[in-house]
C-alpha cells in the first residue's frame, strides 16, 4: 500500500497531534482523514455554487431588493 511521509515544524506537529487527540483518532488516522474530508468539502463547494448559479436568476425575481441581480457585477469591478 503506498504512504506518504510529511514534514512538519514541531509546532505544526505538536498541533497536529492535539487535533487527533480531539477527535479521538491516532495522528495517521487523522491525517488520512483530513485529506478525504479537504476533497468532499472541494465537492460540496463546487456543488452548492453551480446550485447558486443556476437558481440566481429565480432569487432575483423573487427578492428584488436583497442584492443585486445575478447578471450585474458588485463592488469596484461594476464602476
Amino acid at each position: 500500500m503506498p504512504s506518504l511521509n510529511i514534514t512538519f515544524t514541531d509546532e505544526e506537529l505538536e498541533e497536529v497531534r492535539a487535533a487527533a487527540a480531539a477527535e479521538g483518532k491516532s495522528l495517521k488516522q487523522y491525517v488520512h482523514d483530513l485529506s478525504l474530508r479537504e476533497r468532499q468539502r472541494k465537492q460540496f463547494v463546487h456543488t452548492a455554487v453551480t446550485w447558486g448559479e443556476q437558481h440566481a436568476g429565480e432569487f432575483d425575481e423573487a427578492f428584488p431588493d436583497e442584492a443585486p441581480p445575478a447578471g450585474r457585477r458588485q463592488g469596484a469591478a461594476a464602476a
